[in-house]
């Protein structure tokens, strides 16, 4: 790929996770259905998080995961997204800078508080999550920061943002500046309930815009209305240059550059939380891919980085994955 000062910037919701330990007396008496998440208001979060027990709290959504999974490859990120200038709208630009990402997006002064996501681990490792998104969800095509769209290798669309009107009319846009800037664009689906929610426009985006399309098996059917994987498979290598597609336990297939490849899941001996695989496993494929490695190699570093995310509580890698990668080979 054309030299570029970063390998991927990616765009999304900025959310502040608050992460505490607690117990299933605490769930009853807050009447929390344990092992879920929810959407709450900004009253109601404020007043969950004064009743938390001490907490931490960094950086997170969807492709903020992806970046920092990239960051901690060793890539040179940058990240797109809106907060407030309020308390947690500093906490989130803190971490994600100490995380080595460039993040210049200007906090918002007037309209929502500062997404967050209050994060709720019990004794046996089953997160509850309550989730503001606040500030996030007013993202508009004011918040895009051109200079660094243009400096990208390849621009990183969360699907999760995907939901307002002003948000798609960003995503459009930014898919427009990074092809004009000789950048390909990649698109998350994210959930399979929003693809049901906004199909049509889910499809022209990756028709018009997108030259890489992120899906596990259930977003990837649903965007086409299809029961069966490889159909869906099929119909996406019709209207982008590749597609990756997770399977869970069963590994991930990857359509494009005129062949097929199958990734094996990569092993772990216990599953602690699924939180962030998928995020994870974008952030390995697609450092495999900014630093010229072949699709089976960008397969296995997906791979291999949600596996070690799925071994720990949290969405975020415990040990550097550049060490982790080396040692196992997967890198120079």
């Amino acid at each position: 790929m054309a030299d570029k000062l970063y390998d991927v910037v990616g765009i999304g919701n900025a959310i502040v996770d608050i992460i505490a330990r607690a117990d299933d007396g605490f769930l009853s008496k807050h009447d929390l259905a344990k092992g879920f998440m929810r959407l709450i208001d900004a009253e109601e979060a404020n007043r969950l998080y004064e009743a938390m027990g001490p907490a931490v709290e960094r950086s997170g959504g969807s492709a903020a995961n992806t970046i920092a999974g990239l960051a901690s490859f060793g890539a040179k990120c940058g990240f797109i997204g809106r907060v407030a200038a309020d308390q947690f709208g500093g906490i989130f630009r803190h971490d994600i800078r100490s995380q080595g990402v460039a993040y210049e997006t200007l906090p918002a002064t007037d309209g929502a508080p500062t997404a967050r996501c209050l994060i709720l681990v019990t004794p046996d490792g089953e997160r509850t999550m309550n989730t503001f998104l606040g500030a996030s969800v007013g993202f508009t095509p004011q918040d895009l920061d051109y200079a660094m769209l243009h400096a990208a290798k390849i621009v990183y669309l969360e699907g999760y943002l995907f939901d307002k009107d002003e948000a798609k009319a960003a995503f459009r846009k930014a898919a427009r500046e990074a092809k004009k800037a000789g950048a390909k664009v990649a698109l998350s689906l994210s959930d399979a309930f929003c693809v049901d929610r906004h199909r049509a426009d889910f499809q022209a985006l990756v028709r018009e815009g997108a030259d890489i399309v992120f899906a596990n098996e259930k977003e990837i059917t649903t965007l086409y209305q299809v029961n069966s994987f490889a159909e869906a498979a099929d119909a996406a290598l019709q209207d982008c240059e590749m597609a990756v597609l997770t399977r869970s336990e069963a590994g991930s297939v990857i359509v494009g550059e005129g062949e097929t490849v199958e990734i094996a899941a990569w092993p772990v001996p216990e599953v602690v939380d699924v939180t962030g695989a998928g995020d994870l496993y974008a952030a390995g494929f697609l450092f495999g891919l900014t630093h010229g490695a072949p699709l089976e190699t960008c397969g296995r570093l997906g791979s291999f980085a949600a596996a070690e995310v799925i071994s720990h509580i949290g969405a975020r890698p415990e040990t550097p994955l550049r060490k982790l990668a080396k040692e196992h080979g997967l890198i120079a």
